[in-house]
């Protein structure tokens, strides 16, 4: 049986977290909605000046990567 979708993007999630970590930050995974993942930016993150960055270049790209069925990364 395939994974689910939920899934194999928390794992994509999982693979990236040590880097935001690092940087005293980290990620949420809030919900997919279709073809769009919905994540919370903590830590440091959460007020970094380039978060937006961090999530359309860094967590974005790996997830479309990742699990193809995916276009859209938001922070809520």
């Amino acid at each position: 049986m395939a994974e689910s979708i939920e899934k194999r993007v928390q794992q994509a999630l999982d693979d990236i977290r040590p880097q935001l970590q690092m940087d005293g930050g980290d990620v949420e995974l809030v919900a997919v909605e279709g073809s769009t993942v919905k994540v919370r930016l903590v830590g440091h993150c959460a007020c970094c000046p380039m978060s937006q960055m961090t999530l359309k270049n860094g967590i974005q790209e790996h997830l479309k990567t990742v699990v193809p069925e995916i276009q859209t990364v938001d922070a809520v």
